[in-house]
Protein backbone atom coordinates (compact mmCIF):
# COMPACT_ATOMS: atom_id res chain seq x y z
CA UNK A 1 0.00 0.00 0.00
CA UNK A 2 2.91 2.51 0.76
CA UNK A 3 5.09 3.77 3.77
CA UNK A 4 4.20 6.66 5.04
CA UNK A 5 6.14 8.69 7.94
CA UNK A 6 4.76 11.37 10.46
CA UNK A 7 7.31 13.40 11.38
CA UNK A 8 6.56 15.33 14.74
CA UNK A 9 8.46 16.69 17.87
CA UNK A 10 7.84 13.95 20.15
CA UNK A 11 5.03 11.59 20.45
CA UNK A 12 5.50 10.80 23.86
CA UNK A 13 3.58 14.09 24.53
CA UNK A 14 -0.01 14.22 25.43
CA UNK A 15 -1.25 17.10 23.12
CA UNK A 16 -4.19 17.75 20.56
CA UNK A 17 -1.25 17.71 17.88
CA UNK A 18 -0.07 13.77 19.08
CA UNK A 19 -3.64 12.86 20.12
CA UNK A 20 -4.71 13.41 16.35
CA UNK A 21 -1.66 12.36 14.71
CA UNK A 22 -1.93 9.07 16.48
CA UNK A 23 -5.81 8.75 15.37
CA UNK A 24 -5.06 9.59 11.65
CA UNK A 25 -1.84 7.41 11.95
CA UNK A 26 -3.74 4.51 13.53
CA UNK A 27 -6.72 4.41 10.71
CA UNK A 28 -3.38 4.80 7.95
CA UNK A 29 -2.45 1.60 9.53
CA UNK A 30 -6.00 0.08 10.06
CA UNK A 31 -6.01 0.73 6.15
CA UNK A 32 -2.85 -2.25 5.34
CA UNK A 33 -0.43 0.92 5.10
CA UNK A 34 3.21 0.63 6.62
CA UNK A 35 2.97 3.76 8.92
CA UNK A 36 6.32 5.45 10.16
CA UNK A 37 6.15 8.04 13.66
CA UNK A 38 9.07 9.87 13.31
CA UNK A 39 10.20 12.02 16.36
CA UNK A 40 12.85 14.19 16.42
CA UNK A 41 13.31 13.99 20.58
CA UNK A 42 11.94 11.21 22.12
CA UNK A 43 12.25 7.86 24.27
CA UNK A 44 10.01 6.13 21.44
CA UNK A 45 6.88 5.56 24.34
CA UNK A 46 3.97 7.01 22.51
CA UNK A 47 1.68 8.92 25.10
CA UNK A 48 -1.42 7.34 23.17
CA UNK A 49 -2.59 4.02 22.08
CA UNK A 50 -1.08 2.72 18.69
CA UNK A 51 -1.96 0.03 16.22
CA UNK A 52 0.41 -2.64 16.97
CA UNK A 53 2.17 -2.32 12.99
CA UNK A 54 3.12 1.21 13.98
CA UNK A 55 6.79 1.88 13.71
CA UNK A 56 8.12 4.61 16.51
CA UNK A 57 11.63 5.89 15.77
CA UNK A 58 13.39 9.21 17.37
CA UNK A 59 16.40 11.17 15.99
CA UNK A 60 17.68 12.03 19.21
CA UNK A 61 16.56 10.26 22.72
CA UNK A 62 17.20 13.43 24.76
CA UNK A 63 16.92 17.19 23.88
CA UNK A 64 19.06 19.10 22.16
CA UNK A 65 19.59 22.40 20.22
CA UNK A 66 17.78 21.54 16.87
CA UNK A 67 19.24 25.13 15.53
CA UNK A 68 23.20 24.13 16.69
CA UNK A 69 22.37 20.82 14.93
CA UNK A 70 20.86 21.47 11.78
CA UNK A 71 22.97 19.45 9.47
CA UNK A 72 22.73 16.51 11.84
CA UNK A 73 18.72 16.62 11.85
CA UNK A 74 18.57 17.12 8.39
CA UNK A 75 21.16 14.60 7.61
CA UNK A 76 19.60 11.94 9.89
CA UNK A 77 15.82 12.67 8.41
CA UNK A 78 17.38 12.30 4.92
CA UNK A 79 18.84 8.55 6.03
CA UNK A 80 15.42 7.32 7.04
CA UNK A 81 13.51 8.09 4.52
CA UNK A 82 15.96 6.46 2.33
CA UNK A 83 16.20 2.94 4.53
CA UNK A 84 12.52 2.98 4.87
CA UNK A 85 11.60 3.32 1.22
CA UNK A 86 9.13 6.12 2.67
CA UNK A 87 6.77 7.25 -0.14
CA UNK A 88 4.63 10.20 1.63
CA UNK A 89 6.28 11.90 4.38
CA UNK A 90 3.68 14.07 6.22
CA UNK A 91 5.40 16.81 8.69
CA UNK A 92 3.56 17.66 11.78
CA UNK A 93 4.46 21.53 12.13
CA UNK A 94 5.48 23.43 9.20
CA UNK A 95 8.36 24.73 11.28
CA UNK A 96 10.13 21.18 10.81
CA UNK A 97 9.86 21.94 6.84
CA UNK A 98 13.34 23.91 7.77
CA UNK A 99 14.80 20.21 8.24
CA UNK A 100 12.38 18.25 5.62
CA UNK A 101 13.26 20.27 2.29
CA UNK A 102 16.48 19.89 2.61
CA UNK A 103 16.09 16.31 3.23
CA UNK A 104 14.29 15.37 0.42
CA UNK A 105 15.72 17.23 -2.03
CA UNK A 106 16.49 14.53 -4.89
CA UNK A 107 14.24 12.00 -3.56
CA UNK A 108 10.46 10.61 -5.09
CA UNK A 109 8.64 11.60 -2.00
CA UNK A 110 5.14 12.79 -1.38
CA UNK A 111 5.87 15.73 0.69
CA UNK A 112 2.90 17.35 2.76
CA UNK A 113 2.87 19.90 5.30
CA UNK A 114 0.47 19.85 7.84
CA UNK A 115 -0.28 23.02 9.86
CA UNK A 116 -1.73 22.67 12.89
CA UNK A 117 -1.77 26.41 13.82
CA UNK A 118 -3.12 29.31 12.17
CA UNK A 119 -0.81 31.25 9.40
CA UNK A 120 -0.33 34.37 12.18
CA UNK A 121 1.02 32.84 14.71
CA UNK A 122 4.34 31.81 14.73
CA UNK A 123 4.86 31.22 18.75
CA UNK A 124 7.66 33.89 18.55
CA UNK A 125 9.92 31.69 16.18
CA UNK A 126 11.06 32.84 12.99
CA UNK A 127 11.88 29.05 11.82
CA UNK A 128 8.11 28.52 11.81
CA UNK A 129 8.12 31.73 9.64
CA UNK A 130 11.13 30.46 7.41
CA UNK A 131 9.31 26.87 7.15
CA UNK A 132 6.18 27.83 6.46
CA UNK A 133 7.77 29.79 3.00
CA UNK A 134 9.94 26.20 2.34
CA UNK A 135 6.92 24.44 2.43
CA UNK A 136 5.08 26.67 0.43
CA UNK A 137 7.92 26.34 -2.40
CA UNK A 138 8.83 22.70 -1.96
CA UNK A 139 6.37 20.70 -0.63
CA UNK A 140 4.11 18.74 -2.80
CA UNK A 141 0.93 19.33 -0.59
CA UNK A 142 -0.28 21.58 2.66
CA UNK A 143 -2.92 20.79 4.62
CA UNK A 144 -4.67 23.01 7.05
CA UNK A 145 -6.77 22.61 9.44
CA UNK A 146 -9.58 25.32 8.44
CA UNK A 147 -10.84 27.22 5.24
CA UNK A 148 -9.70 30.54 6.86
CA UNK A 149 -6.10 29.46 7.30
CA UNK A 150 -6.32 28.36 3.73
CA UNK A 151 -7.13 31.74 3.17
CA UNK A 152 -4.06 33.37 4.81
CA UNK A 153 -1.61 31.07 3.20
CA UNK A 154 -2.62 31.79 -0.27
CA UNK A 155 -3.17 35.55 0.54
CA UNK A 156 0.58 35.00 1.51
CA UNK A 157 1.38 32.55 -1.06
CA UNK A 158 -0.97 32.80 -4.16
CA UNK A 159 0.98 30.09 -6.52
CA UNK A 160 0.04 27.35 -3.47
CA UNK A 161 -4.36 28.01 -4.51
CA UNK A 162 -3.61 24.43 -6.22
CA UNK A 163 -2.14 22.22 -3.75
CA UNK A 164 -3.10 23.11 -0.22
CA UNK A 165 -6.47 21.16 1.26
CA UNK A 166 -8.32 22.05 3.71
CA UNK A 167 -8.73 18.66 6.32
CA UNK A 168 -10.40 19.27 9.87
CA UNK A 169 -9.27 17.36 12.97
CA UNK A 170 -11.32 14.37 13.45
CA UNK A 171 -14.50 14.45 16.35
CA UNK A 172 -12.81 11.76 19.01
CA UNK A 173 -16.50 11.08 20.29
CA UNK A 174 -19.52 9.79 17.45
CA UNK A 175 -22.85 8.83 18.33
CA UNK A 176 -22.85 9.52 21.51
CA UNK A 177 -26.20 8.65 23.63
CA UNK A 178 -26.55 11.95 25.66
CA UNK A 179 -29.19 15.00 26.04
CA UNK A 180 -27.99 17.84 27.77
CA UNK A 181 -29.90 19.96 29.92
CA UNK A 182 -30.14 23.52 31.48
CA UNK A 183 -31.71 22.35 34.71
CA UNK A 184 -27.70 21.21 35.15
CA UNK A 185 -26.71 24.84 35.53
CA UNK A 186 -23.36 24.87 34.24
CA UNK A 187 -21.18 26.38 32.06
CA UNK A 188 -18.34 24.31 30.75
CA UNK A 189 -14.87 25.59 29.47
CA UNK A 190 -11.82 23.10 28.87
CA UNK A 191 -8.02 23.81 28.12
CA UNK A 192 -4.66 25.21 28.69
CA UNK A 193 -4.93 28.27 31.33
CA UNK A 194 -2.63 30.84 29.66
CA UNK A 195 -2.92 34.72 28.13
CA UNK A 196 -4.16 32.70 24.53
CA UNK A 197 -6.90 31.19 25.98
CA UNK A 198 -8.37 33.83 27.14
CA UNK A 199 -9.92 33.20 30.49
CA UNK A 200 -10.04 36.06 31.79
CA UNK A 201 -12.14 37.12 29.11
CA UNK A 202 -14.54 34.38 30.19
CA UNK A 203 -14.72 35.34 33.70
CA UNK A 204 -15.46 39.18 33.38
CA UNK A 205 -18.38 38.00 30.73
CA UNK A 206 -19.02 35.54 33.56
CA UNK A 207 -19.01 38.10 36.17
CA UNK A 208 -21.52 40.58 33.67
CA UNK A 209 -23.92 37.22 33.67
CA UNK A 210 -24.12 36.29 37.32
CA UNK A 211 -25.80 39.52 38.02
CA UNK A 212 -28.25 38.52 36.40
CA UNK A 213 -29.14 34.63 36.75
CA UNK A 214 -29.96 32.23 39.39
CA UNK A 215 -26.85 32.13 41.40
CA UNK A 216 -27.04 28.50 41.27
CA UNK A 217 -25.66 28.71 37.85
CA UNK A 218 -22.03 27.71 37.84
CA UNK A 219 -18.96 28.39 35.72
CA UNK A 220 -16.80 25.18 35.54
CA UNK A 221 -13.44 25.50 34.29
CA UNK A 222 -11.29 22.24 33.74
CA UNK A 223 -7.71 22.47 32.94
CA UNK A 224 -4.26 23.52 34.37
CA UNK A 225 -1.69 26.39 33.29
CA UNK A 226 0.58 29.04 34.39
CA UNK A 227 -2.53 31.45 34.45
CA UNK A 228 -4.20 29.51 37.23
CA UNK A 229 -3.00 31.78 39.92
CA UNK A 230 -3.89 34.93 38.10
CA UNK A 231 -7.27 34.00 37.23
CA UNK A 232 -8.07 32.76 40.89
CA UNK A 233 -7.53 36.16 42.10
CA UNK A 234 -9.56 37.87 39.61
CA UNK A 235 -12.67 35.99 40.32
CA UNK A 236 -11.87 37.54 43.81
CA UNK A 237 -11.44 40.98 42.07
CA UNK A 238 -14.92 40.68 40.17
CA UNK A 239 -17.00 39.19 43.61
CA UNK A 240 -17.85 36.03 41.50
CA UNK A 241 -15.23 33.16 43.65
CA UNK A 242 -18.35 31.93 44.87
CA UNK A 243 -19.93 30.89 41.23
CA UNK A 244 -16.12 29.48 39.33
CA UNK A 245 -15.26 26.13 39.96
CA UNK A 246 -11.31 25.54 39.45
CA UNK A 247 -11.27 21.48 38.73
CA UNK A 248 -7.64 21.66 37.53
CA UNK A 249 -6.53 19.12 35.10
CA UNK A 250 -8.48 16.03 34.11
CA UNK A 251 -7.34 12.52 32.13
CA UNK A 252 -11.15 11.75 31.64
CA UNK A 253 -13.18 14.54 30.59
CA UNK A 254 -16.73 12.74 30.03
CA UNK A 255 -17.88 13.69 33.24
CA UNK A 256 -17.74 17.71 32.82
CA UNK A 257 -19.33 17.21 28.93
CA UNK A 258 -22.11 15.25 30.56
CA UNK A 259 -23.12 17.43 33.63
CA UNK A 260 -22.61 20.86 31.57
CA UNK A 261 -25.39 22.98 30.62
CA UNK A 262 -23.64 24.80 27.99
CA UNK A 263 -19.82 25.36 26.39
CA UNK A 264 -17.86 28.09 26.49
CA UNK A 265 -14.27 29.34 23.75
CA UNK A 266 -13.01 32.32 24.94
CA UNK A 267 -9.79 31.95 22.61
CA UNK A 268 -7.70 34.79 21.47
CA UNK A 269 -6.49 32.58 18.67
CA UNK A 270 -7.13 28.79 18.00
CA UNK A 271 -5.32 26.14 15.14
CA UNK A 272 -8.83 23.73 15.50
CA UNK A 273 -10.36 23.41 18.90
CA UNK A 274 -11.17 20.21 19.27
CA UNK A 275 -13.27 21.10 22.29
CA UNK A 276 -15.57 22.57 20.31
CA UNK A 277 -16.26 19.33 18.48
CA UNK A 278 -16.16 17.26 22.09
CA UNK A 279 -18.70 20.17 23.14
CA UNK A 280 -21.08 19.31 20.27
CA UNK A 281 -20.57 15.59 20.09
CA UNK A 282 -21.97 15.83 23.76
CA UNK A 283 -25.12 18.37 22.18
CA UNK A 284 -23.53 21.25 24.18
CA UNK A 285 -24.35 24.58 22.64
CA UNK A 286 -21.47 26.93 22.38
CA UNK A 287 -20.69 30.37 22.46
CA UNK A 288 -17.36 31.36 21.16
CA UNK A 289 -14.75 34.41 20.26
CA UNK A 290 -14.57 34.32 15.99
CA UNK A 291 -10.62 34.22 16.70
CA UNK A 292 -8.51 32.93 14.14
CA UNK A 293 -9.03 30.29 13.38
CA UNK A 294 -11.47 27.28 14.02
CA UNK A 295 -14.25 28.18 15.78
CA UNK A 296 -16.41 29.37 12.51
CA UNK A 297 -15.52 26.00 10.86
CA UNK A 298 -17.90 24.39 14.11
CA UNK A 299 -20.32 27.06 15.51
CA UNK A 300 -22.56 27.45 12.64
CA UNK A 301 -26.16 28.47 12.16
CA UNK A 302 -28.35 26.98 15.08
CA UNK A 303 -25.71 25.26 17.26
CA UNK A 304 -24.63 28.32 19.55
CA UNK A 305 -23.21 32.11 18.77
CA UNK A 306 -19.81 33.39 17.29
CA UNK A 307 -18.81 36.57 18.82
CA UNK A 308 -16.90 39.25 17.93
CA UNK A 309 -12.80 38.99 19.24
CA UNK A 310 -12.65 40.22 23.12
CA UNK A 311 -16.12 41.67 23.02
CA UNK A 312 -17.09 41.09 26.15
CA UNK A 313 -20.81 42.39 27.03
CA UNK A 314 -22.08 40.87 23.60
CA UNK A 315 -20.41 37.45 24.81
CA UNK A 316 -21.92 38.17 28.27
CA UNK A 317 -25.52 38.65 26.29
CA UNK A 318 -25.36 36.15 23.76
CA UNK A 319 -24.40 33.76 27.01
CA UNK A 320 -27.50 34.89 29.15
CA UNK A 321 -29.64 34.35 25.65
CA UNK A 322 -28.82 30.77 25.94
CA UNK A 323 -30.06 30.60 29.69
CA UNK A 324 -32.70 31.88 29.34
CA UNK A 325 -33.94 29.81 26.41
CA UNK A 326 -37.24 27.72 26.84
CA UNK A 327 -36.98 23.60 26.64
CA UNK A 328 -37.90 23.38 23.19
CA UNK A 329 -35.71 26.09 22.17
CA UNK A 330 -32.74 24.73 23.97
CA UNK A 331 -33.47 21.24 23.05
CA UNK A 332 -33.57 22.20 19.35
CA UNK A 333 -29.87 23.61 19.22
CA UNK A 334 -28.75 20.45 21.15
CA UNK A 335 -30.30 18.34 18.12
CA UNK A 336 -28.70 20.66 15.59
CA UNK A 337 -25.35 20.68 17.57
CA UNK A 338 -24.74 16.69 17.61
CA UNK A 339 -25.98 16.67 13.76
CA UNK A 340 -23.42 19.18 12.97
CA UNK A 341 -20.83 17.48 14.36
CA UNK A 342 -21.07 14.30 11.92
CA UNK A 343 -19.22 16.35 8.94
CA UNK A 344 -16.21 15.52 11.29
CA UNK A 345 -16.22 12.04 11.97
CA UNK A 346 -13.13 10.12 12.10
CA UNK A 347 -14.41 7.85 8.51
CA UNK A 348 -15.56 11.75 6.54
CA UNK A 349 -12.00 12.84 7.86
CA UNK A 350 -9.59 9.93 6.68
CA UNK A 351 -11.72 9.31 3.37
CA UNK A 352 -10.72 13.17 2.52
CA UNK A 353 -6.85 12.09 3.44
CA UNK A 354 -6.52 8.83 1.41
CA UNK A 355 -8.08 10.38 -1.45
CA UNK A 356 -6.43 13.96 -1.55
CA UNK A 357 -3.04 13.41 0.00
CA UNK A 358 -2.10 10.11 0.34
Amino acid sequence: MGNICFLIGNIDHSGGTERVTTIIANEFAQKKFQVHILSLCSNDTPFFEQHENIKNSSLFNTNISMRRHLLTVISRIRKYLIEHQIDTLIVVDSISCVFTVPACFGLKINHICWEHFNFKVNLGSRFRNLGRWMAAKWCSRIVTLTERDKIFWVEQYPNIKEKISVIANPSLFENLDHQPSLENRTVLAVGRLDYIKGFDLLLEAWALVCKKIDERWMLNIVGGGQEEANLKQLTQDLNIESRVIFSGQQKNVDPFYKNASIYCLSSRNEGFPMVLLEAQSYGLPIVAFDCDTGPAEVVVDGTGFLISPEDIEDYASQLLKLIDMNELEYGNMCTVAKENNRKFYLENIIEKWVTEIV
